[in-house]
């Protein structure tokens, strides 16, 4: 059972929906298994979480 993770700023349910399926749908294809053996993690990390050289990433212009 592959598992995908993917790690992003916060996003809609719409868009996890979307991004499961084109993920697992992808995955299915390329590793010519079914896509019901796909399993998508989606980790949402604030940007307050995330330092980008010396700085937070929300605090960057």
């Amino acid at each position: 059972m592959p598992v995908i993770t993917i790690d992003a700023p916060p996003l809609s349910k719409e868009q996890k929906a979307q991004l499961v399926k084109s993920f697992a749908e992808t995955a299915s294809a390329v590793m010519n298994l079914p896509v019901s053996a796909m399993v998508v993690i989606i980790h949402e990390i604030q940007a307050e979480n995330v330092g980008v050289g010396n700085i937070l990433l929300c605090d960057r212009d």
